[in-house]
Parts: structure tokens; C-alpha cells; sequence
């Protein structure tokens, strides 16, 4: 561990475990995933989340993030794309060789970018889709749930999904997902698109679940949300980890800033090849 930074130094060979709480959660082990057979998305990734923590992607696009979401919610599949080497587990449960019928029985929900609502239903339908499996008292107790969460859907109830604001709809979707009571919910671009106090209310329900124990998952382009309301980082790019660390070294580090935050450090630009941590990593990546 490197003292100054806080985060894990380079080795020069692919890792095979994250330094994170102990097993029981979200455990990647070198997924490597390819579409079509021959597009490498995704290489060599490991990681963890569990614990009940916050722990986000950040990268640029392309860098195989909504992707490696994919993989483990087990959607690869309408777009051609497969897990052809290494394993993601979920509390024991093989998810690589699981349908994804059965990754959300066993509590690992995902909400993919853009909402993906059901457009011509309710509020209210859209929340019991995502509930399907809940009858009587439990669907009742899930949907009063949901409207605690976000009081702000309680008067739309009735009202057609299609018609919402981007950031109505993507408090549904949201709520939708917290309907089977997930104990990892995978949020894919949840600030994608709304307006600033849309953003705020979305990342204090973040907040919020992490305080009932939740693992979680996130996938967001504002780099210095996502890390004050994570408790974990990695950094994608080309499909592999570069980086990796507590949210708060991430934070401090300066490639973070001067990249993700845009607080540059110098008036030379540069790529992201020649920061001093990608450097470290250049003989991993050939």
C-alpha cells in the first residue's frame, strides 16, 4: 500500500483479489467478456463489493462499465455478449452460469441507464412489475416502502411512466428495483441527464440505503459525487482496473483531479497514458 496515496501499488501482474471486506458479497474474479465472440469489453477485472457499502466505477466511455453491470446481472445476452473467462459470484451464488430470473432471487437488482421504464403503464404498475413476485401484505408493504423513499411519487401514482420528468422516471425505476428488496442494487448512470436538485435527491437515497445495509453498485460519470458517497473506487479504462482505493484517497489523488474533477495540476495537458499510475501499470496492460 502506498502511504502517500493510500492506494494499492502496481505488481505488473493481473490482480486476483481487491483489498475489501471480507467474502459474502459481490466477488469478481478475472472476468474477461467479449461480443460477438471477437470485442473484448471487458478483461482481467477483479473486485468485491459487500459489507453494505457504496462502491463506484469511474472511467471514460467505452471503458466497460455498464458492461461488466451486464455480466453480472446476466443481460449480456440481446447484444451478442458473453462471459468467457473468469467467474462472478454473489453470496456463493455462481451468477455466470445463473439466468437473470434467478440473480434477482438471489438479490442482485439492476437499473440499467436510461431508465428503461414500461412507458404506457402507471407509476403504480411499473412498481408492481418490479415487485411481480410479491403478493397481498408483502406487494402492499413494498409499494408503501417505495413512496416513503420518494414521497414525490405518491400524487403520480396513477399517472402514465411516459409522461414523467427524466428525474420522476428515474426515481421509479429506482423504486422499482428496490420492489424485491435486493440485498446489491447496481445503478448504471443515475444522475445521467437530470437537473442538479434531481441529482441531489438521487444521491441522498444512495446515501440513505447505505445506512440500511445495502451493497451498491454505481456506475456514474460525476466523478466527485459518486466518491463522496462511495466507500470504494475503481477506475476502467480499455476494459481493465487502472486504479483502485479508498473513495477518499481517490479524492485526494491528483490523476483523479486533474481528470474526473477537472482541476488540472499543470498547463501541459496529458493523456491518460502518461500519468505517473498509469505508467506503473503499463507492462500489465501489454
Amino acid at each position: 500500500m502506498d502511504l502517500e496515496t493510500g492506494m494499492r501499488p502496481a505488481t505488473g501482474q493481473p490482480r486476483t483479489s481487491a483489498p475489501t471486506p471480507p467474502a459474502g458479497g459481490l466477488e469478481i474474479l478475472n472476468a474477461q467478456v467479449f461480443y460477438d465472440g471477437c470485442v473484448e469489453a471487458v478483461r482481467d477485472i477483479s473486485m468485491k463489493v459487500d459489507g453494505g457499502r457504496v462502491v463506484c466505477l469511474l472511467g471514460p466511455n467505452g471503458s466497460g462499465k455498464s458492461t461488466l453491470l451486464k455480466a453480472i446481472s446476466g443481460v449480456l445476452f440481446p447484444e451478442k455478449g458473453s462471459l468467457v473467462r473468469g467467474s462472478i459470484r454473489y453470496k456463493g451464488v455462481d451468477l455466470g452460469r445463473s439466468s437473470p430470473e434467478d440473480i434477482v432471487r438471489a438479490g442482485v437488482v439492476h437499473v440499467p441507464e436510461g431508465r428503461r421504464l414500461f412507458a404506457a403503464l402507471t407509476v403504480e404498475e411499473n412498481l408492481v412489475m418490479g415487485g411481480c413476485t410479491l403478493r397481498g401484505p408483502a406487494r402492499r408493504a413494498a409499494l408503501e416502502r417505495a413512496y416513503t423513499l420518494f414521497p414525490e411519487l405518491t400524487e403520480r401514482r396513477t399517472q402514465v411512466a411516459g409522461y414523467l420528468s427524466g428525474g420522476q422516471q428515474q426515481m421509479v425505476a429506482i423504486a422499482r428495483a428496490l420492489m424485491v428488496q435486493p440485498s446489491l442494487l447496481m445503478l448504471d448512470e443515475p444522475s445521467l441527464g437530470l437537473a442538479p436538485k434531481v441529482i441531489e435527491r438521487i444521491f441522498e437515497t444512495i446515501a440513505l440505503l447505505r445506512k440500511e445495509h445495502i451493497d451498491i453498485l454505481l456506475v456514474e460519470q460525476n466523478a466527485r459525487l459518486a466518491l463522496q458517497v462511495a466507500d470504494y473506487g475503481y477506475v476502467l479504462e480499455r476494459g481493465r482496473v487502472m486504479l483502485d482505493g479508498d473513495a477518499a484517497a481517490l479524492l485526494r489523488n491528483s490523476d483523479i483531479q486533474e481528470f474526473y474533477l477537472g482541476m488540472r495540476s499543470s498547463t501541459e495537458r496529458k493523456s491518460m497514458r502518461d500519468v505517473k499510475h498509469y505508467k506503473q501499470r503499463k507492462r500489465w496492460l501489454s
